[in-house]
């Protein structure tokens, strides 16, 4: 127990550097999935094809080679220089985004054209339409696909600590090896992760009940 305690401390910390990539990472993630899928959807051929090629890159491709792509690859340009906490930041955001698009996209077209043909009746406009009628229906569908990928994202900050994040997983290696308690030291990381993860879970039933009561 001096041993886990000893260590706490340094894996609070790691904990909210995970949560701090993670939260902005998902709000970022969702606004390019939002964007993205809409693209997908417009009338227009060459944005559709643009968006879908996002889409099947991002999501024919490992986590850690477009990590890698963005911190190593992007930053040998000399064009910007990324330093480690924002390319993490961006690579979870794409990352999300891609997979966000197709929930969005799906949870679009599940809504009944019907509604979307009434709201044009009463004088909507496309916009109108998808933001008051479309997009609050469709979330309520998608909520709980979206808290899914969301946890799988979470999970995925784990792979950060290759390029030297603080993060909790970083955090976890070097209280590891400074202990050499690492039984005890990666139980105590699972179980943070997995009460991150269960949290998140209850807050997303929480959002369900009250969306689908509305």
């Amino acid at each position: 127990m001096d041993i886990i305690a000893a260590a706490l401390p340094m894996l609070v910390k790691g904990l909210q550097v995970t949560l701090y990539i993670f939260v902005i990472a998902i709000i970022l993630g969702f606004l390019i999935g939002l964007v993205v899928a809409l693209l997908r959807l417009a009338p227009i051929k060459i944005l559709n094809w643009i968006a879908k090629i996002y889409v099947d890159a991002i999501r024919g491709t490992p986590f850690i080679v477009q990590l890698f792509f963005i911190y190593f690859g992007v930053n040998s340009l000399n064009i910007i220089s990324l330093n480690s906490t924002t390319a993490g930041i961006i690579t979870v955001a794409i990352n999300a985004g891609a997979y966000f698009a197709e929930i969005i996209r799906a949870g679009i077209q599940s809504i009944d054209k019907g509604q979307t043909e009434a709201a044009r009746s009463i004088g909507f406009t496309g916009t109108q339409t998808m933001r008051y009628v479309v997009l609050p229906q469709a979330f309520r569908r998608m909520l709980p696909t979206i808290t899914n990928q969301s946890i799988i994202s979470l999970k995925d900050t784990s792979l950060l600590s290759v390029i030297g994040i603080a993060d909790l997983t970083q955090q976890g290696q070097i209280q590891a090896s400074a202990t050499f308690e690492a039984f005890k030291i990666w139980l105590v990381v699972g179980v943070i992760y997995f009460i991150i993860i269960y949290l998140i879970t209850l807050i997303a039933n929480f959002i369900e009940r009250r969306v689908q009561v509305r």
